[in-house]
C-alpha cells in the first residue's frame, strides 16, 4: 500500500507509536525498530516514571531482549538516565529538547499568558491552553492561582477529549466529517470511556456551536469543575486549540459556571486570537445523537 493510500487525517494521529507500530505490519517503508523505540519511551508516564526493562516489556509487548537493547541504546543517546541502585531507566534531559522547537512555534502563547494569568487569579483556578492530539488534548500553556486543589495542569500534559471542556471544545473546530472520524477513534480505543461519555461529549461540542463555549461538571475529575472555548487552528501550524478554565467545585455558586464563567473565557477566547492574528473559527452544528432503539415485539 502506498504512502499516500495510508496518511491520516493529520488532525488525528495515531493515538501512539504502539498503534502505529501494529498497523504497520507488512509496510516495507516503516522503520520497526526506530518505531519500538518510541514505544519504549511513551511507556513512561508520570504515575510511572521509572520502569525497568521487565516492567517495560510488559507495558509494551516488546520481547524483554529487545527492550534491554532499545533502553541501552536510547540511554547512550541521553534519552534515558539508568539508575544503578534500582536496575530502572526513567527520561532523561533530552527529551526536553525534542518539545522545544514545536512550543517555540506556538509564540501566541507569550502574549496569551498574562491574560490567562489575570483570569486565573480572577477566579482563584487554572487557566489553559491545550492542543488536540488524537484522542487527547495536551496542554500547551497554563496559568494558576495559589490554591487550586488536586488538579495542577502542566504543560505536556495530556487529558482525554471524551470527558474533558477542554478536549470538547478543541474538537468543536473539526469539520463534521472530521469529528466523526476522532468519535470512531475515541470508541475504537474505549469503548466503555465512550459509551459513559458520548452523550455529554456531543453535547458539548452543540455548547461550542450555540453559545461559544462548553462546561464539564467534574466528569474528568469529581472536585473540578470546567468551562472551555474553542480557540483556532493556527494557520502557521494547521493544529486545533482550545482554552479552558477550571475551578473547584467548592468556590463556585449553583449556575456561576455557566453564567460568568462560560462568558469570560469565550471573551478570553476571543482577546487571545486578536492579538495571535488568528481568525474566529467557524463551527459546524451537529446533530443530537440518536440512540438506536431495539423494536419491541408488541405492536
Amino acid at each position: 500500500m502506498s504512502s499516500a493510500a495510508r496518511r491520516k487525517p493529520a488532525f488525528i494521529p495515531s493515538s501512539s507509536a504502539e498503534a502505529v507500530l501494529a498497523e504497520s505490519a507488512g509496510d516495507a517503508a516503516f522503520a520497526t525498530t526506530l518505531a519500538k523505540g518510541l514505544v519504549v519511551l511513551e511507556a513512561f508516564e508520570a504515575g510511572a516514571p521509572m520502569l525497568g526493562n521487565m516492567e517495560l516489556a510488559a507495558r509494551t509487548g516488546i520481547p524483554r531482549p529487545t527492550v534491554a537493547r532499545l533502553t541501552h541504546t536510547l540511554a547512550e543517546l541521553g534519552y534515558l538516565r539508568y539508575d544503578e541502585d534500582l536496575a530502572k531507566y526513567r527520561l532523561a534531559a533530552r527529551v526536553l529538547r525534542m518539545a522545544h522547537p514545536l512550543l517555540s512555534g506556538m509564540q501566541f502563547r507569550q502574549v496569551a499568558r498574562p491574560l490567562m494569568q489575570e483570569l486565573a487569579a480572577s477566579v482563584r483556578g487554572t487557566v489553559s491552553i491545550g492542543l488536540l492530539d488524537g484522542t487527547a488534548t495536551i496542554y500547551v500553556e497554563t496559568a494558576r492561582s495559589g490554591d487550586v486543589g488536586p488538579h495542577v495542569p502542566d504543560i505536556g500534559m495530556p487529558i482525554p477529549v471524551v470527558s474533558t471542556a477542554m478536549g470538547r471544545a478543541a474538537a468543536a473546530l473539526l469539520p463534521a466529517a472530521e469529528s466523526a472520524l476522532l468519535e470512531q477513534q475515541i470508541m475504537a480505543d474505549d469503548a466503555a470511556l465512550w459509551s459513559a461519555h458520548r452523550d455529554k461529549y456531543q453535547a458539548g461540542i452543540r455548547q461550542c456551536a450555540d453559545r461559544g463555549f462548553c462546561t464539564c461538571f467534574g466528569e474528568y475529575m469529581p472536585s473540578i469543575h470546567a468551562v472551555a472555548a474553542p480557540l483556532f487552528c493556527a494557520q502557521s501550524l494547521g493544529q486545533f486549540f482550545s482554552i479552558n478554565c477550571g475551578i473547584p467545585a467548592f468556590r463556585l455558586q449553583s449556575g456561576q459556571l455557566e453564567a460568568e464563567i462560560g462568558p469570560r473565557i469565550r471573551a478570553l477566547a476571543v482577546s487571545i486570537r486578536a492579538l495571535a492574528n488568528e481568525a474566529e473559527p467557524t463551527i459546524e452544528p451537529r446533530e443530537p445523537n440518536k440512540k438506536k432503539t431495539a423494536k419491541s415485539g408488541r405492536g
